[in-house]
């Protein structure tokens, strides 16, 4: 076999190598693979409705809602007024079961609105409700089979809390909006853990669009590495605390670019990392969610429907991963 330094001069070969540099250099670097778009549930407009690539693909009139879960059978299990749970058959488009919390459980006659829920594994339901200042955990036939009274600092039946989470376990995660505070509570109600949101330094302001501020806690998520995740609301961020009450990571306002967050709300942790954050009353030009890659924070996908959906778009779950995620 002939090699190709016996075939050229030492010119030649030297000319040949600076073309091919120069080739290698102009050329393209290999585009990340496209993410494909997730298939999402949510509310917005008057509407619960599911959009994939852009389209609505299922749709019902509902108002608007705090929780969102998809249930084993395939049913969604939302707020209906913010004092009752129900779940609703998509195929049917009808309510298959309720509870109503302003007329059950002693609350009768009380002020109570429900700003978050969970379907848990055995059948039950658990239930937050702000007003009676509770958790509670039902049966199907409404029968009350647990109950942990909630620490607050300033009790506001709109605003004692936001979501909360039964954590594996057995404590329960809950963000109290009005008091700025994520609480930890174990399964006998006392406070195990509890996490300030902190405000950074500035001065609270009002109103729920790109220019308020404040530390009006939506949502918290206990990641695998026993950190907290938490979305600040209307502290247009997120951040990853320690048990120790460390910052470790955080999101900020304007931190990615064209985005711009406003009242943060929602946030899901996907089996590759990935963290889905919800993005409510950002005015159009931004997207209801966004995915990012956490290390680098770099957004691999966004859900922008603000024509659709409007500007209060506060909760949602990704049902091509339903079950697969942490939220």
């Amino acid at each position: 076999m002939v090699g190709i330094g016996e075939v050229f001069d030492d010119a030649t070969m030297h000319a040949l190598r600076t073309v091919l540099a120069v080739l290698l250099l102009a050329a393209p670097l290999a585009a990340d693979p496209p993410q494909p778009a997730h298939r999402v549930l949510l509310q917005g407009k008057g509407k619960l409705a599911v959009v994939a690539d852009g389209k609505v693909t299922w749709e019902m009139p509902w108002g608007g809602i705090h929780d969102i879960h998809v249930l084993p059978n395939g049913n969604y299990m939302v707020q209906r007024n913010m004092r009752e749970v129900v779940e609703i058959d998509p195929k049917t488009k009808q309510v298959a079961w309720s509870y109503d919390a302003a007329k059950s459980n002693g609350n009768e006659g009380k002020k109570v609105e429900v700003h978050a829920f969970q379907p848990l594994g055995d059948g039950t339901v658990m239930i937050a409700e702000s007003g009676p200042g509770r958790i509670i955990e039902v049966d199907r036939d409404g029968k009350l089979l647990k109950e942990i009274k909630l620490k607050l600092d300033k009790p506001h039946p709109h605003r004692d809390t936001r979501l909360a989470r039964k954590l594996d376990n057995g404590h329960y995660l809950v963000c109290h909006e009005g008091d700025g505070k994520v609480r930890e509570y174990d399964s006998g109600g006392s406070v195990v853990w509890e996490y300030a949101v902190p405000l950074f330094g500035k001065k609270p302001a009002g109103g729920h669009g790109l220019d308020a501020w404040g530390n009006a806690v939506f949502g918290a998520v206990r990641l695998k590495n026993g950190n907290t995740l938490i979305a600040t609301g209307n502290g247009h961020g997120v951040i990853e605390v320690t048990p120790g009450k460390e910052i470790v990571w955080r999101l900020a306002q304007d931190e990615l670019p064209g985005i711009r967050f406003a009242w943060v709300t929602t946030l899901e942790v996907l089996p590759n990392g990935n963290y889905v954050i919800g993005n409510c009353h950002a005015g159009p030009g931004n997207p209801l969610l966004v995915e990012i890659v956490p290390e680098t924070k770099k957004v691999v996908w966004q859900l922008d429907e603000f024509g659709e959906f409007g500007n209060s778009v506060s909760n949602s779950i990704l049902l091509d991963l339903a079950g697969k995620t942490t939220r």
